[in-house]
């Protein structure tokens, strides 16, 4: 954990914005191969409007570089198609937005399935991001498996290795924890102390149920095994076109066990893609 420290409010360090100017080149051309090839290495589909943020994200990288053009960036990708730098390039367009217990209405349905489970409990998390979702899930096993809580397992993956660190060490603004209800915080966090002050860590016996993996959704192998009581996939699915989300579903259909549920993002629906999913409830499938 890192202790931060607070701008100071001394004369002159403040001052208005004014006006932004662009410092980097950034052509039709080089937002074209960046949209190409984002879609090639993770499946994510870049709309026309998307440039600023491509601009503002991909604009630490150039500069970390030393460079001023998007095409000269580009091409240094293009002369090294293994360097660690395509893991940069593919983090800073990834997308995290999550919170703990997110699209609340999931997790007593995950609770229901799994008080009826035989056997230990397997859990998928796809679009692990920086750890909110796995660790609710886990959570909320430990709250209903009671004793049963400890064979439990949750596998979480995600495409972006930075918010896999941020996830693994489990550590957190407590202003982002303190949003749960005050039973939750006292049992699953821990309050830091000294220079850990302002922050919150998910406790041990919670970590200890998830399994952290750096994946592809597009990789020709997944670093998995089924089968699965439930998998989830939310909000991750809208970025990619639907030639890629039917395969993905596809792909998800013999990780679930035949009862087991698949849960999606609420603004995702997949009973016009695949057949291999029926709606059961709100965002929620199981096999067909």
């Amino acid at each position: 954990m890192t202790q931060f420290r607070a701008p100071g409010n001394e004369p002159g360090q403040w001052s208005g914005l004014g006006h932004l100017e662009r410092d980097l080149v950034l052509t039709d051309e080089d937002f074209a191969k960046i949209r190409q090839l984002i879609y090639q290495r993770a499946g994510i589909v870049l709309a026309e409007h998307k440039r600023e943020m491509v601009y503002s994200r991909l604009a630490k990288r150039l500069r970390h570089h030393g460079l001023t053009r998007f095409s000269d960036y580009l091409e240094k990708l293009a002369r090294q198609p293994d360097a660690r730098e395509w893991e940069a390039f593919t983090n800073a367009l990834t997308t995290n937005l999550t919170a703990f217990f997110r699209e609340m209405h999931h997790f007593p349905l995950l609770a229901e399935q799994v008080g009826k489970a035989k056997g230990p409990v397997r859990i998928w998390s796809a679009a692990a991001s920086t750890g909110e979702e796995p660790y609710s899930i886990a959570m909320t096993l430990h709250e209903s498996l009671g004793a049963r809580a400890s064979e439990a397992r949750v596998v979480a993956t995600d495409i972006d290795t930075e918010a896999l660190t941020h996830a693994r060490a489990g550590v957190y603004p407590i202003e982002q924890v303190r949003k749960l209800d005050e039973e939750r915080v006292r049992r699953f966090f821990q309050k830091g102390r000294g220079q850990h002050e302002g922050l919150a860590r998910v406790r041990p016996e919670i970590t200890s149920m998830v399994e952290f993996l750096h994946m592809n959704l597009l990789a020709p192998q997944w670093p998995i095994k089924g089968p699965f009581d439930a998998i989830f996939c939310r909000n991750v699915m809208i970025y990619f076109d639907k030639q890629t989300q039917a395969r993905i579903l596809e792909r998800f259909a013999p990780l679930l066990k035949p009862d087991g549920l698949l849960f999606a993002g609420h603004s995702e629906n997949f009973s016009y893609i695949s057949k291999v999913f029926r709606l059961r409830g709100q965002t929620v499938y199981t096999l067909a």
